[in-house]
């Protein structure tokens, strides 16, 4: 239900909804991403977007079991792809390069010096730099799997004035 507020229980001013569950930590939205060759996309994604590797559990067969990779606060996790009641649910992409039903938005503080690392290291830009009409600038490009990111200055966190 879009622009509808949360319920309140007036006697004691606490939100009721289910954002209420929410842990005060550093991120409660992680998300997660499932690799064909994960090894070589977490150094990649070291490489060209500067994550830095925060956990990285070693599968069989020189496959990731788990890994978090961790850029300011934030954090994706990634895990090779593999055949068990998650990777049923779960798998890369089908077709790298297609239209995806998800992408990443990370604010960064420079967004042509990222454009610039992320091309070097051989990212498929898709979208220039271009200052964006509701503030910021931004690009999106894909990792060599062809998942979609997207890096801009905008932040929807930051107050206006």
């Amino acid at each position: 239900m879009a622009g509808r507020e949360a319920p309140v229980n007036e006697a004691e001013g606490i939100e009721t909804g289910m954002s209420s569950l929410a842990k005060n930590t550093k991120a409660t939205m992680i998300p997660g991403l499932r690799y064909k060759d994960a090894p070589a996309a977490i150094d990649w994604l070291c490489e060209a977007f500067g994550f830095e590797r925060h956990l990285v559990v070693p599968g069989e067969g020189g496959t990731i079991a788990h890994a978090q990779l961790v850029f300011g606060n934030g954090m994706v996790m990634l895990g090779s792809a593999r055949d068990d009641e998650f990777g049923a649910l779960q798998q890369p992409l089908a077709t790298p390069g297609g239209p995806v039903s998800l992408s990443i938005y990370i604010v960064v503080s420079d967004v042509d010096a990222h454009h610039a690392r992320s091309a070097a290291a051989g990212a498929e830009i898709v979208m220039a730099p271009e200052d964006q009409d509701y503030g910021g600038r931004l690009y999106c490009c894909r990792d060599p799997e062809g998942n979609l990111w997207n890096f801009g200055s905008y932040d929807p966190w930051e107050e206006t004035s």
